[in-house]
């Protein structure tokens, strides 16, 4: 769902969320974003950076792009390129300027055209031989309540201002490379982690005003923490969007690869189903146990309240159904146009990536966004499709990256 939107992987079966919707459930459970799915590939460690393996891939005509498909993805395409102008491309794939000509048409660009205009400004690239695969996401929805009333006492806490960036004073000089640890100074003066979430659970941060609001469910929000973002319905019917303001700084830790370890879910007698509902099943029946899993994932995330259009991406402006993935940046331009080619139908054609996600990791990993409510719940649970991608990168890219 990452900053904002942090988004994450799955642990889930095809129509694991849709059955629990249709059994009537008052409230949607988020799936993990960051558990990856049992047929996940391995993470890539080591893996070759994007611009030593790039080539150049088909023309944009033999792909048979729609307008139907072409038209949301060039108006979130525009979305982006206030953000693709004004930051620094880490995967080193393309420089700020070669988006100018691009980005200079997209705002006024012709109704129905928008095929002319990706074939007109972009190229397409093979990163890392090309072989993708893509999970899913949405936007969750829990029961919550702006104060403490009986019910709700899960607080949703926003960033506090103690949070902060910095070397303990033991890290040596030479090892001070990359960004700080994120951490707090004690009261002596210290520079120590973050309260982890049991101790963020035992009420660290109670009584500093950090409250944006209340959960009604804390297993409902263990797992919005880990989407990123959601909204909070009152019992008065105000739904309040909330999205990612950023993390504790501890590590993460995915429960149901915890839970598999252990043998509490898969599909032997005795065990839990192997689905999110398994999962949450588990944490329902056994809250001692349940808890003490969940506080396993030390990782707690931070909120803020969105006012805006949609939830926010981690490139800052809305994700949208349908047109917006989550990427690895380190692969992929966040902003940059990608093509997916894959066997599952609902994953082809051409998305924007707009997003990062923990476990959204290496070449060709992406994220694919679905909205909100029961209906994206279960596209997103059941996601996990495998196939080939390209990027839309601006024209001569290409050419410039190997010639360096």
């Amino acid at each position: 769902m990452a900053e904002p939107m942090r988004r994450l992987t799955l642990l889930l079966v095809q129509g694991a969320l849709a059955a629990s919707a249709l059994a009537g459930c008052v409230r949607i459970i988020p799936p993990p974003r960051e558990l990856p799915p049992i047929s996940a590939p391995a993470p890539l460690p080591g893996a070759t950076p994007a611009p030593l393996a790039l080539r150049a891939g088909p023309s944009i005509a033999k792909l048979a792009l729609s307008e139907a498909d072409a038209g949301p993805a060039l108006r979130s395409f525009a979305e982006s390129c206030p953000k693709l102008l004004a930051r620094e491309d880490t995967s080193g794939l393309t420089l700020r300027d070669d988006w100018r000509p691009a980005c200079g048409a997209a705002s006024t660009w012709p109704a129905g055209q928008s095929t002319a205009f990706f074939a007109q400004f972009f190229e397409t690239a093979e990163v890392s031989g090309g072989e993708a695969f893509a999970t899913g996401y949405y936007e969750p929805e829990i029961a919550g309540s702006r104060t403490l009333i009986a019910g709700y006492d899960a607080p949703v806490y926003r960033l506090p201002p103690d949070l902060v960036r910095a070397w303990p004073a033991e890290t040596p000089e030479a090892e001070r490379t990359g960004r700080a640890p994120l951490g707090r100074y004690d009261d002596a003066g210290a520079f120590v982690p973050y309260y982890e979430r049991a101790e963020i659970e035992e009420g660290a941060l109670a009584d500093k005003e950090l409250e944006i609001g209340w959960a009604a469910d804390a297993i409902e929000l263990f797992f919005l923490q880990i989407q990123g973002s959601g909204r909070l319905r009152t019992p008065a019917g105000e739904v309040i969007r909330i999205g990612y303001a950023g993390q504790n700084g501890r590590e993460y830790v995915g429960i149901g690869g915890v839970m598999r370890e252990r043998g509490l879910i898969g599909d032997q007698p005795g065990q839990y189903p192997g689905s999110m509902q398994g999962i949450v099943q588990y944490l329902r029946d056994n809250p001692v146990e349940g808890r003490a899993l969940m506080r396993e994932n030390k990782s707690w995330i931070f909120f803020r309240e969105l006012t805006g259009d949609g939830p926010l991406g981690a490139l800052g402006v809305p994700v949208r159904t349908l047109s917006s993935v989550a990427a690895d940046p380190a692969y992929t331009p966040l902003g940059a146009p990608v093509w997916l080619a894959m066997d599952r139908a609902d994953a082809n054609g051409l998305w924007i990536a707009q997003d990062t996600g923990g476990a959204i990791k290496g070449a060709n990993r992406f994220d694919t966004f679905w909205g909100a409510g029961a209906e994206a719940a279960r596209i997103a649970g059941g996601m996990s499709a495998r196939g080939k991608a390209l990027l839309f990168l601006p024209k001569g890219t290409i050419a410039r990256r190997l010639s360096q």
